[in-house]
């Protein structure tokens, strides 16, 4: 896909805990809409979602999470949903919003839908651009649905991202390689389809990764995940999601669960969708990104026209 004409830059914002977040923004007295990233990727993967939805009516703002892209590292180690979240509150009051509907894929979703049950009265509405969901492993069977599948060879990343995160940094020595290991979740390891993105594409959306500070930054989710990081606080994805949502899904993609339906109706009782989209994997801003503005606009069309 082609770069956009003009990318915007971020702007450092203090929040809360004495650091920084870098937002790219656009729309300052719209709709407030927070864009939030997830791995591998940083805000720059909503380039090409800025600038049409702030002309849809939306103050829209793309922060990149503590200790990725431009944003200051974690002051007090943590990056878990509860800190991420600590800061992304403290962008709201930075920015002058009460709430604001929260678009997310990956990681950003599952921060997303913690923010959703950490702090309900922030979020107006909830876009999911993937299958992330909240882990409501007992309703599930209660509900009859069967265990998922086995994890394919292809998530061997997170067992070294998680459990041996300093080894494999060691190992990624130069920014060429740890450029190059990011550039494979784009790639071979088939979280979207075959030349999804070109050589500029992954010049652009790797280039914060070169710095192996950042990359082992963007490791600590996994290591939460694994149980070799501690918490903040626990997380709050074990509850369904109250709010109204509305969930994408990019067809082509081996991250994809089983069951997802059955799932969502659980999860998200008061969801639109899933709507599985063709063509698309797990970057969905990058690939489809004319897709997720109409979607996001025709679902707070409510809100834009007040």
């Amino acid at each position: 896909m082609v770069l956009p004409a003009e990318i915007i830059e971020p702007v450092m914002v203090p929040v809360d805990g004495g650091h920084r977040l870098a937002v790219r923004r656009l729309g300052h007295g719209g709709v407030p809409l927070l864009l939030v990233h997830g791995f591998p990727c940083t805000s720059r993967i909503w380039s090409h979602n800025l600038a049409p939805l702030a002309a849809a009516g939306f103050d829209v703002a793309a922060p990149d999470l503590r200790g990725y892209g431009d944003s200051d590292f974690a002051p007090d180690g943590y990056y878990d949903f509860n800190a991420f979240n600590t800061d992304l509150v403290g962008l709201f009051d930075a920015l002058g919003w009460d709430r604001a509907v929260v678009a997310a894929h990956d990681l950003g979703a599952m921060i997303a839908i913690d923010m959703a049950n950490r702090h309900p009265d922030r979020v107006d509405r909830l876009v999911i651009l993937d299958d992330s969901m909240p882990d409501l492993g007992e309703a599930f069977t209660a509900a009859g649905i069967p265990p998922g599948r086995p994890k394919p060879a292809v998530y061997d990343y997170q067992r070294r991202q998680g459990r041996h995160a300093d080894a494999l940094v060691a190992e990624l020595d130069t920014p060429e390689r740890r450029r190059r290991y990011v550039g494979e979740f784009y790639g071979h390891r088939m979280w979207c389809p075959p030349d999804a993105f070109d050589e500029d594409d992954l010049a652009f959306l790797t280039e914060p990764y070169g710095d192996a500070a950042r990359l082992r930054a963007s490791f600590a989710d996994y290591e939460v995940v694994m149980g070799t990081r501690p918490l903040s606080a626990p997380e709050m994805i074990d509850r369904p999601v109250a709010q109204p949502a509305l969930l994408l899904i990019g067809e082509d993609q081996v991250t994809v669960g089983d069951h997802i339906e059955e799932k969502a109706a659980i999860a998200f009782p008061a969801a639109v969708g899933p709507f599985w989209v063709k063509g698309a994997g797990h970057f969905m801003p990058w690939e489809r990104p004319r897709t997720v503005d109409r979607a996001v606009t025709a679902f707070c069309g409510d809100l834009l026209h007040r």
